[in-house]
């Protein structure tokens, strides 16, 4: 935990015993007890909205390829029937 050993805790509770006093730090931990709670929780949301993100982006890759599938595939067609009007003697119609 941030390299703070046992000794350094006592050390550092008891210079806040004396300088805040005992009426107060009570309120003083639970103050800080409720920041760290708040923290965990935004980090916790930020790393469920980078996942959700992560998945978003593999769909969109999935999409991209099908995309480029189906673009392929229709000027294949084009071209086919292309060749075929030319075997005919006609011109395309493009």
């Amino acid at each position: 935990m941030f390299g703070i050993g046992m000794p350094e805790l006592i050390l550092i509770a008891v210079v806040a015993l004396i300088v805040l006093g005992p009426k107060k730090l009570p309120d003083l931990a639970k103050s800080m007890g409720r920041a760290v709670r708040e923290f965990k929780k935004a980090t916790s949301e930020l790393k469920e909205s980078l996942q959700v993100d992560s998945e978003f982006s593999e769909v969109k890759k999935a999409f991209t390829e099908f995309e480029s599938d189906v673009n392929k595939s229709i000027l294949d067609d084009a071209k086919a029937v292309d060749d075929a009007l030319a075997r005919f003697g006609r011109a395309p119609a493009r």
